[in-house]
């Protein structure tokens, strides 16, 4: 991928890829008219709308259950219980899979189009009606009009608008990056004296713990990611947090509490050009708008 007559291409550079799209083939495309004339601006043409699925069934997660005969606590007191479900377990590692599978499918399509890259993806997530959990990733793929092709396409959560300005700014996108995490809260009688009875306002500390540390595994989880990616930076797209209860019929009238946070974001790099003065601004392009006399 060029932008402004530069092929510098960030994690190693550039490969000639052969792959083009047939002659006269028609495209379809999910961009509006703007985004459209965006990314034609930057000199990027739609190949073709490309769809990614997976339908994947949760069952075994290898670390819940319930917890209620848990003897260490998560701030060294005798009071709550919480366990965090570690970035290596299995409900964590089918999370990422299922997502990771859907958009390697997409991706995939992409690349028979003769595509460089996916434009304004998006992640989307629902139950299956046979059971089980269909994960897709939906977006446009898009064609550089040049002789430079990246090495593997990009995918990218950013819109049509927000892609040409990215590279205006010396950036280009490489993939969309994850950030997955599971916290589990056991409710029992301890925690019940804990959560304040009367009518006041106030904060219920555990469970804000909960929430907490899933966020931060989640946003930790995301750099890590970026990283693997060869990124310098993540543009977020997506925090999300979900809070669910199951019943523990085997310590009585008690509960678990379970925290799943999920950030899902666009990774860049800077491109191989110069870089210009710090406090220094590029030129600015001016017309004359009065009329010739």
């Amino acid at each position: 991928m060029t932008h402004a007559g530069n092929p510098d291409l960030p994690g190693g550079g550039t490969a000639a890829r052969t792959a083009t799209p047939p002659s006269g083939a028609t495209w379809d495309s999910a961009l509006s008219s703007e985004e459209f004339a965006a990314i034609g601006d930057v000199g990027f043409q739609p190949v073709g709308q490309v769809l990614g699925t997976a339908v994947f069934n949760i069952g075994y997660t290898g670390v819940w259950g319930c917890p209620g005969a848990w003897s260490v606590t998560d701030d060294n007191t005798p009071a709550p219980t919480a366990r965090w479900a570690p970035s290596h377990s299995q409900l964590v590692r089918t999370m990422y899979a299922a997502r990771r599978t859907a958009l390697a499918r997409a991706v995939a399509e992409c690349g028979a189009l003769g595509g460089d890259g996916i434009v304004g993806v998006e992640l989307r997530i629902g139950e299956f009606p046979a059971g089980g959990l269909e994960f897709t990733a939906r977006g446009t793929a898009v064609r550089a009009r040049s002789r430079i092709r990246p090495r593997t396409p990009f995918t990218s959560h950013l819109s049509g608008q927000d892609f040409a300005n990215l590279l205006n700014a010396g950036w280009v996108p490489l993939a969309l990056a994850f950030g997955i995490a599971f916290a589990i809260r056991h409710d029992d009688w301890r925690t019940f004296l804990r959560i304040p009875r009367t009518t006041r306002n106030q904060e219920v500390d555990c469970y804000t713990q909960l929430i907490g540390h899933a966020r931060r595994e989640a946003r930790r989880q995301l750099i890590v990611d970026t990283g693997r990616h060869g990124g310098d930076g993540v543009v977020v797209d997506h925090v999300g947090i979900r809070v669910e209860e199951s019943e523990c019929p085997s310590y009585g009238s008690s509960r678990d509490l379970t925290a799943e946070a999920v950030l899902v974001g666009t990774t860049i790099a800077r491109f191989g050009r110069p870089e210009r003065s710090a406090g220094t601004r590029p030129p600015l392009t001016i017309m004359r708008l009065e009329r010739e006399r």
